[in-house]
């Protein structure tokens, strides 16, 4: 996992309506990466529509969040549909973001051999890891929302 203070690897991903979207494309704005082992699934449920109950005040803070699993597209835009999500899910298919920043989960729901994201969340702000927060060991942990947003309000 990342550090505070490390740099934040920059990456390309496909959003739900298969546009690339860039970390570099977010400029000065404060980003929230929310990583998640997988769309319609208990947890990833609830953390993505907290995520949402809280985009106002993201916005009011200058932030941008952007929730990343290695869903497809059409699997992410189906999850963002049901919950009438307002912020970009990317689909890291390749699993190279994940492990850019050392946040891959072995054998998910007991299934040997794949690997997705584990629960984790950064915050990035002028390209460098503001925040870091991991689910580990266990993926059905959620982050601490309050200390999120207490997190950018002292950027």
């Amino acid at each position: 996992m990342l550090s505070i203070n490390d740099a934040a690897p920059d990456f390309t991903l496909k959003n739900t309506d298969k546009e690339d979207v860039s970390l570099s494309d977010f400029g000065d704005k404060a980003v929230v990466l929310a990583f998640y082992p997988g769309a319609f699934t208990g947890v990833c449920d609830t953390e993505m529509c907290t995520l949402q109950d809280n985009l106002k005040a993201f916005n009011d803070l200058n932030t941008t969040v952007l929730g990343i699993s290695v869903d497809s597209p059409w699997a992410n835009g189906g999850f963002s549909k049901q919950y009438s999500l307002g912020f970009d899910l990317l689909s890291d298919l390749d699993r190279s973001v994940i492990k850019k920043y050392d946040v891959t989960f072995e054998g998910l729901g007991g299934i040997e051999g794949y690997t997705c994201a584990n629960r984790a969340v950064y915050i990035v702000k002028d390209g460098t890891i503001k925040y870091s927060w991991e689910a580990s060991p266990n993926p059905g942990v959620e982050p601490n929302y309050d200390e999120i947003k207490s997190a950018l309000e002292n950027l």
